[in-house]
């Protein structure tokens, strides 16, 4: 029997993968413009300075464009997330079991940075009422620890699902 690594990269899975790299690559980029704009604010950025980057991130950021903040970033990830454990994992199980170990760190994964996404929410919406250098570090030090949870499973993700991904559909009917 041919294993999965000897079996040819399909149309879709190119696609795919893409996609996830594309995706991937947003919640990067977003994370390290919040991350630095939550440090410039530590440091005492005015308010007024505050709401024109956010503005201006609003404009030009794919996941801020809906609508503007840490909460709806923070949903965005959530979404991603579930769609991936609900959709994409399955898919992924059945086209490769030898996946299973890595899709279940993955979804572990999901929890971890569901419960740090949580974290950034709560310390943001504690900003509406306390301005305070206590609660700005508590935006900073939340924005840290998703960064680095996130930023490492998404790494470790597109370098586990890579050579699974790219052949999605192999030996499946048209």
């Amino acid at each position: 029997m041919t294993s999965l690594e000897e079996m040819p990269e399909t149309f879709r899975g190119r696609a795919t993968y893409e996609m996830l790299l594309s995706v991937h690559a947003k919640i990067r980029r977003d994370l390290e413009r919040v991350e630095l704009l939550a440090e410039r604010a530590l440091q005492g950025l005015p308010a007024e300075e505050i709401y024109r980057e956010v503005n201006e991130l609003r404009r030009d950021s794919m996941l801020w464009r809906l609508q503007v903040g840490c909460l709806h970033y923070c949903r965005f990830v959530h979404m991603h997330h579930g769609a991936e454990d609900h959709q994409f994992f399955p898919e992924l199980r059945e086209t490769n079991p030898d996946l299973n170990p890595v899709i279940d760190r993955l979804e572990g994964d999901h929890r971890r940075v569901s419960d740090d996404l949580d974290a950034v929410e709560a310390s943001a919406m504690n900003l509406t009422d306390d301005e305070s250098e206590d609660t700005r570090q508590a935006v900073v030090e939340s924005l840290r620890g998703l960064g680095e949870n996130l930023l490492e499973h998404l790494d470790y993700e597109e370098l586990s699902l890579r050579s699974t991904v790219l052949r999605l559909g192999v030996g499946s009917s048209p």
